[in-house]
């Protein structure tokens, strides 16, 4: 599966994507209880538009009730689109303002209650999933009091003498018991019930209730307490999953200092500060925005951003990113991004929605959970139909190993196994400097053959400098070449021009006209003439190559220097040698990946001297140069067709289509253009290629997990539907088998958050 067939393997499952389709989501963590539902393929697609109606639901917290409530949508006409922010518990509605009164009426219906929110901004920051720590702190007393309660009437039931006044009393405590723990399970469960619905709340209400009314009243308020006790410590550890990112975006200052137009400063909020603002950060504080030094010298810890908590020298010109650890000197810089807009702000957003997109394994999770549940809930009552008359039980055994049945229908554990496991690895990855789009990369990573390297910026500094240059035509002076170098590198944003413009002495010299080449180079009219700014390629294919400067080329390219040239319609005016270091983790990232099993082969369209220097100092057994972007795009089909899945890291426009093509598209985040992190799937935020082997490691391991808490989650429910039919398990040790099982898969996939605190 390349990039294009993944992106759309899982395109519209973002609960947060600006165009949602009208269709049921995938099951996400975050319920406490299942989330497994029968997939609605009959229900169309609608665009998200701007803007919405923004409605926050308090019981909204997982993709079952945001199945419910498209479906209850479904027959309301006039709706545009939806979009679900799970974690706030926030639904945005896009419709005609004659269908919001409707669509309300059939939320309400379906057992929910939407309260409006006045602007998208509230909606931004409606508080957190409500199973967060101060909800379940909330929650504590009525758990409490009801396990208390539970307690009671279990020792009623035992001790107590079989006289109605213990009796009645017994039933009483079991029902403030139930009440206390199950109100809002009841509430679901029999909203779900009235529209044909099987989830845990519609087979907890069942089972509850049935084994109240055949007299097994103390089991049946046990049950309950039991199950609201253990859901609300499920929640709360996949809340830790789920919020593990968040974190970061509480590292960046709520306030600023600001300069005024007087010189003066004063301390105003961060979101009325404007772009283009002057800000000052002292010693020990964070960097409140994303911006640009202007004055003062610093070292600063991005371990927030990057991963990488080495302090990182800062002067003049260099970029600095909110929530960053200013290490030592006093700095002003100029505000470059809304606050709303910080690098950190975008790493968090953009994994909140990697964190709703459905991996392969999840997807057949939730196939198996749509047939498993309906199939034990029919087993149930196959059960108490034809117990007593096949196996000899009375009606009472028959219905009551039906309602243990019930319980362990809920197919929780093995539904919550797979978001959980996905989201911490997303999370780790993230805390890691690694940003990975989609819990399908993360699953498919750990199938890499083949690796495709770019050379400038991935496996070099991409931070080339000029060594030599010389003017070749005897009828140009050198002040005249050194100009028009000047204005044609400085309108390119590829390391070599920059290097060029950096090291050649500025002017005014206008262009006219100015056109990138792509591979090869720029151009521009100065003077009323054409100039070209190119590869030895370019020049090659203008005819314009002579066996004298072929020869001097050779001796730069020998060197591992690139060479650029300067040329008019008709002859090569002058040559500009740059060098380029590889970065200290290079080889050691090549010898990992090697030690993985993955071949490294790097593509450039640098000339194939440079490339093998470069790639020999790297370890690199295999390098290809002088390639244009379709000659990348051809040469990652020939590595998927004679290796397997292969993932491309490149960081540039030309690397684009490649990295699109790729299994896997990887882009160097610090140096890459927009154009590149938009086209990968994986971006590493601070450059370092020993995140690629790690993030192998981290697929590898997360691939694992996945299969111990299925066969976990699978093996523990097989053994009590045994034990529920042929043996002696109760209510309660189903309850217990179950959310145990849940709270051991949420568990052990939270193990993949300590990979996220390593090297």
């Amino acid at each position: 599966m390349n990039h294009a067939q993944a992106r759309d393997a899982h395109e519209g499952h973002a609960h947060e994507a600006p165009a949602t389709p009208l269709a049921t989501p995938p099951a996400e963590a975050g319920c406490g209880g299942c989330c497994a539902h029968v997939p609605d393929t009959n229900v169309k697609t609608a665009p998200m538009a701007a803007g919405g109606r923004h409605f926050r639901i308090a019981t909204m917290d997982c993709a079952a009730e945001e199945a419910e409530i498209r479906r209850a949508l479904e027959r309301v006409s006039g709706i545009r689109g939806l979009r679900f922010q799970l974690g706030q518990r926030v639904l945005t509605l896009d419709a005609d303002e004659p269908a919001i009164a409707p669509a309300l009426a059939a939320i309400r219906k379906a057992g929910f209650d939407p309260q409006p929110l006045a602007t998208e901004g509230d909606a931004a920051h409606a508080p957190g999933d409500g199973h967060d720590h101060e909800a379940v702190a909330g929650q504590i007393p009525k758990l409490v009091a009801a396990l208390g309660l539970a307690i009671v009437a279990e020792l009623i039931g035992y001790f107590a003498p079989e006289t109605l006044p213990w009796r009645a009393a017994g039933l009483a405590v079991a029902a403030l018991a139930i009440g206390f723990a199950g109100f809002d399970v009841y509430k679901k469960g029999f909203a779900a019930l009235r529209h044909g619905r099987l989830n845990i709340n519609a087979l907890m209400t069942v089972a509850v209730t049935g084994a109240f009314l055949i007299g097994q009243w103390p089991e049946a308020a046990m049950v309950m307490a039991l199950y609201a006790v253990a859901e609300a410590i499920e929640a709360r550890a996949v809340d830790r999953a789920r919020n593990a990112i968040k974190g970061l975006l509480a590292m960046a200052p709520e306030e600023a200092s600001v300069q005024q137009p007087d010189g003066s400063w004063i301390t105003r909020p961060v979101a009325d500060i404007a772009v283009g603002a002057l800000l000052r950060v002292k010693p020990g504080e964070r960097v409140p925005m994303d911006g640009t030094v202007r004055a003062g010298q610093t070292s600063i810890n991005q371990a927030p951003v990057t991963g990488e908590s080495i302090p990182v020298d800062k002067t003049a010109g260099d970029p600095v990113f909110a929530g960053t650890i200013n290490e030592s000197g006093t700095f002003e810089f100029e505000v470059m991004a809304p606050a709303s807009d910080s690098t950190l702000a975008r790493i968090i957003h953009a994994v909140e929605q990697a964190q709703a997109t459905r991996a392969p394994t999840q997807g057949f999770v939730d196939r198996f959970a749509a047939v498993y549940t309906p199939a034990i809930f029919v087993i149930a009552i196959a059960v108490a139909l034809a117990g007593p008359w096949l196996l000899g039980w009375t009606w009472m055994q028959a219905v009551y190993k039906a309602l243990v049945l019930l319980v362990i229908a809920c197919p929780c554990a093995l539904v919550i196994s797979t978001p959980v496991t996905i989201v911490s690895g997303l999370a780790a990855a993230a805390r890691r400097g690694i940003l990975v789009k989609g819990g399908i990369y993360l699953e498919e990573a750990r199938k890499l053959k083949a690796i495709a390297l770019d050379k400038t910026g991935t496996i070099t500094e991409g931070k080339p400098k000029l060594v030599d240059w010389a003017v070749v035509d005897s009828a140009t002076e050198a002040a005249q070449a050194e100009h028009i170098a000047v204005v044609l590198a400085r309108h390119s944003d590829h390391p070599v021009s920059k290097a060029i413009a950096a090291g050649l002495t500025p002017n005014s010299v206008e262009a006219r006209n100015f056109m990138a080449l792509a591979g090869r180079g720029v151009q521009a009219d100065v003077g009323g003439v054409t100039y070209v700014l190119g590869n030895h390629r370019l020049i090659e294919e203008r005819g314009q190559c002579s066996p004298d400067l072929e020869a001097r080329l050779k001796q730069h390219e020998d060197q591992g220097r690139t060479v650029t040239l300067l040329a008019t319609p008709d002859r090569v005016i002058a040559l500009f040698a740059v060098a380029d270091t590889i970065k200290p983790s290079s080889r050691e990232a090549v010898a990992e990946l090697k030690a993985l099993g993955i071949a490294a082969v790097m593509l450039t369209g640098d000339n194939q001297a440079t490339a093998t220097a470069v790639a020999h100092e790297a370890g690199i057994e295999q390098a290809r140069g002088n390639l244009l972007p379709e000659h990348k795009l051809d040469a990652i089909r020939t590595m998927q067709r004679e290796i397997g899945p292969t993932a491309m890291t490149g960081d540039g426009i030309n690397d684009a289509p490649a990295l699109a093509q790729a299994d896997i598209g990887v882009a160097m985040g610090a140096a890459g253009t927009d154009t590149a992190m938009e086209a990968a799937d994986v971006v590493v935020m601070n450059d370092d290629l020993r995140r690629i082997a790690e993030t192998v490691r981290l697929s590898r391991a997360t691939h694992a997990v996945l299969w111990q808490n299925i066969t976990l989650a699978l093996g523990i429910k097989s053994v009590f539907l045994v034990l529920a039919v042929f043996g002696n398990a109760s209510m309660w040790m189903a309850v217990f088998a179950d959310m145990g099982a849940s709270l051991l898969v949420v568990l052990n996939g939270l193990r993949l958050l300590k990979m996220g605190d390593g090297r």
